[in-house]
């Protein structure tokens, strides 16, 4: 059974958080999904409504510092599907964008802050949103599903989080996850270890963050609820299991119905 759900506050979405703190900490989530290859799930799933949708774009939406679009970018090419990802953020970490977008053709990003429920009409493609629908109350999520409908534009969720114990338990020593993996993620940064070591703030956020996102996660029920009243589309969602991993990859896919 899962615990109940709390929509309480994480550090990265408060508009007054420091930006490098904030650019550090999705550098370390960057990292250890790549690191762990926590895309895997996703790459059929993401297929499967690609080619459903008939879209060559992936919108990224709430990119962080990319998560899992070069891990997926080069899965999807590697199966004979190349995409073009498209990076935007409410608070864009431009510093990897660009890094990203210079080593990778298929990967571009918005300068701009971009609202996931209120994206901007020329940002056409596949709506996804990896790891990040959490963050987003029951009224806001239902705004960014609306916001994809409005726009005739397929949207596709995919979440690691769920409100366990299995899940949460091994979060509580994120401090000293951060700590081992700092050394080991690029590009080096001065400032980097010294908002780990000296002043732990990265260490400190993202394990607030971290056990936080676990108690905003939605279910696959929840999911399905927050669709019920959105008409047009075909809903599914679902769960899977992230590899040898006591995790379960939870998302929601939305394409639009041929009229």
């Amino acid at each position: 059974m899962p615990l109940p759900r709390l929509h309480l506050f994480e550090l990265e979405d408060l508009s007054w958080f420091p930006s490098i703190i904030r650019d550090l900490a999705t550098d370390y989530l960057h990292f250890m999904e790549m690191r762990f290859q926590l895309h895997e799930p996703v790459v059929p799933l993401l297929m499967r409504a690609l080619e459903e949708s008939r879209a060559n774009v992936v919108v990224d939406l709430c990119s962080g510092a990319g998560g899992p679009v070069v891990a997926l970018s080069e899965a999807l090419r590697t199966a004979g599907l190349p995409v073009q990802f498209k990076l935007t953020d409410k608070y864009p970490n431009l510093s990897a964008f660009s890094g990203l977008s210079a080593n990778h053709p298929a990967i571009s990003y918005a300068a701009e802050s971009v609202n996931a429920a209120q994206v901007p009409p020329e940002l056409t493609g596949f709506r996804a949103i990896f790891n990040a629908f959490h963050h987003f109350d029951p009224a806001a999520a239902r705004a960014v599903l609306q916001s994809a409908i409005d726009a005739r534009q397929p949207i596709g969720i995919f979440e690691i989080p769920e409100r366990t114990l299995a899940t949460m338990i091994p979060l509580l020593f994120t401090p000293l996850f951060v700590c081992i993996a700092t050394p080991a993620i690029r590009p080096f940064r001065w400032s980097r270890l010294l908002w780990t070591y000296l002043i732990p703030l990265v260490p400190l956020t993202c394990w607030w963050d971290g056990i936080v996102s676990q108690w905003r996660a939605y279910t696959v029920d929840e999911l399905l609820q927050l669709t019920a009243a959105l008409n047009g589309y075909k809903w599914e969602a679902g769960s899977v299991p992230i590899g040898s991993t006591p995790g379960n990859l939870t998302y929601l896919l939305g394409i639009p119905l041929v009229s």
